[in-house]
């Protein structure tokens, strides 16, 4: 009996699809996700994860505090992310330390959260995941997608969202990985390069053709 339960779980497991959606800063990736996320699918936030990785008190708080200083603290103590995210868009050194304090942090609880995913039984988990080609964690998936989108809507967005200048947005986007690198190692790309209505019905697509029939497959077994 012990052992069949085994068997059991690890066809389970087996049957457990993890997805990955990326993309670059300004591409609509969280946009794909909630509408996932809509559909009826189990999303991780990556923003999510983030801010919890560095909560008041936390180790990668601790950290980020003693190396920049309390300047990049609110008044209530807790992180002013917009004067951490000022600072690193145009400081490579101190964005990778930035990186070495929290990116552990916030994939510790990734895995943590897609395990639990697994054990409420749900046969589909898509996480969010920015720097999923940078950080060479591709292989954590059974699929990748990346979100494409225009570089100028990329700045717009940028700018817009974050409160920073072009010369700001453009110093972020130009350390990450193009477009073109992320289209070429992802299984699936949605284009986000007309409105969001349009982005939308192509997510809606996917849904349909893959991960609809996968659900299907599931139930079939």
């Amino acid at each position: 009996m012990p052992a069949k339960k085994k068997t059991e779980q690890k066809n389970s497991e087996s049957l457990f699809l993890k997805v990955a959606v990326t993309g670059t800063a300004g591409s609509g990736k969280t946009t794909v996700c909630n509408h996932l996320k809509e559909l009826g699918l189990s999303v991780i936030s990556a923003d999510v994860l983030a801010r919890e990785a560095v909560t008041q008190g936390s180790e990668a708080y601790k950290k980020i505090v003693e190396y920049f200083g309390k300047d990049v603290l609110a008044h209530d103590g807790a992180l002013n992310r917009s004067t951490l995210r000022r600072i690193v868009f145009r400081d490579a050194t101190a964005r990778k330390k930035l990186e070495q304090f929290v990116h552990p942090e916030i994939i510790r609880r990734m895995k943590l959260e897609m395990v639990q995913v697994a054990r409420d039984g749900e046969p589909i988990v898509v996480v969010e995941v920015p720097l999923l080609f940078e950080f060479g964690l591709e292989n954590l998936f059974d699929v990748t997608i990346n979100v494409s989108a225009p570089h100028a809507l990329k700045v717009k967005r940028l700018m817009e969202r974050d409160n920073v200048s072009c010369d700001d947005a453009e110093a972020l986007l130009k350390v990450q990985m193009s477009d073109q690198e992320k289209n070429k190692r992802a299984e699936a790309v949605i284009e986000n390069n007309h409105s969001i209505e349009h982005m939308l019905s192509s997510v809606d697509i996917l849904y349909d053709n893959f991960f609809k029939k996968y659900l299907k497959k599931i139930k079939s077994a």
